[in-house]
């Protein structure tokens, strides 16, 4: 592959970020990133021989991004497994109410291929992480279905913050007591 292709690889996948985040997942269209990437309609299969596979591209920075946030805010191994979790819950929220396009984006395997481009070696280790963290702190439980249903709980938190459902429901301005009660829902309360 030349300089040429895999710069014009690199402009699709970052001109598909700044527009899933700018407009949402719907905007997504291959026509659409060709466009404002300055290329011909049919360019970006050359790279991407299909629409899904430039969107599992796309997804997978956001991975990417979510993990590279998660490692920073988790520093060193010094705080106990479950001060890891509840801040690697937080940057999980903090991301899915900040990007709201590329969150969704990520989670949606409807329209993804996580059998290409990495995306599955990409997204995995993040949920690994949360695994091990909820192994830790619950070594009784089923650690990858306690993780799955944490996951669930902080991405529906997420969703339905984004649409001011919480807000209305419970009277808060403000996602950190939800994100303690699902703690403490899953993991047990703090001793």
């Amino acid at each position: 592959m030349s300089e040429h292709d895999g710069g014009l690889r690199a402009r699709l996948i970052d001109v598909g970020v700044d527009l899933v985040t700018a407009e949402g997942v719907q905007a997504l269209s291959l026509r659409e990133i060709a466009r404002r990437a300055g290329v011909s309609h049919g360019a970006p299969r050359r790279h991407f021989p299909t629409h899904l596979e430039l969107l599992s591209a796309i997804a997978r920075r956001g991975f990417e991004d979510l993990a590279a946030l998660g490692a920073a805010a988790l520093g060193d191994d010094t705080a106990s497994p479950r001060d890891r979790l509840a801040t690697l819950a937080r940057v999980y929220l903090d991301f899915a109410l900040t990007h709201r396009g590329m969150h969704e984006l990520m989670f949606r395997h409807d329209l993804l291929r996580s059998d290409s481009l990495g995306l599955r070696e990409t997204s995995l280790p993040v949920f690994a992480l949360l695994t091990d963290l909820v192994g830790r702190v619950r070594p009784d439980a089923d650690a990858r279905l306690l993780a799955g249903s944490l996951l669930a709980q902080l991405h529906g938190i997420a969703q339905l913050w984004t649409w001011g459902s919480l807000q209305l429901t419970t009277g808060a301005d403000d996602v950190e007591p939800l994100l303690r009660t699902a703690l403490d829902a899953h993991l047990g309360t703090e001793r």
